[in-house]
């Protein structure tokens, strides 16, 4: 093992959640699900951060061919928040991996 590893153990390892879903509620509720879950198994969390909304805009003609100049525009939005939890135990890893979540709801976990 080399010094850096031997650090990097020391320190701790954290888990980044990101969650992302195109209802806010939707997306707060399982945030909430997933804070009560790390929180049952004594871990330390950081977060819920709010991070900025991803707005996807598409305009599209109203008429093709006579009302060249009439459009309509749509957005979509993607709402996403991070929690951090640090120095996660095995029950904190295996709990959160068996919760069951709403569809519609994008996860994404990193161990730093």
């Amino acid at each position: 093992m080399t010094a850096r590893t031997q650090k990097k153990i020391e320190e701790g390892t954290k888990l980044r959640i990101r969650v992302r879903a195109y209802e806010n509620r939707v997306l707060d509720n399982s945030v909430r699900q997933i804070v009560d879950t790390a929180l049952r198994y004594d871990a330390q969390i950081v977060g819920p951060i709010p991070l900025p909304t991803e707005i996807k805009k598409y305009t599209v003609n109203r008429s093709p061919f006579i009302y060249k100049n009439a459009r309509e525009q749509f957005e979509m939005r993607t709402h996403k928040r991070m929690i951090d939890i640090l120095n996660p135990n095995q029950k904190t890893i295996e709990a959160l991996t068996n919760m069951n979540l709403p569809t519609g709801v994008d996860i994404d976990v990193k161990m730093l």
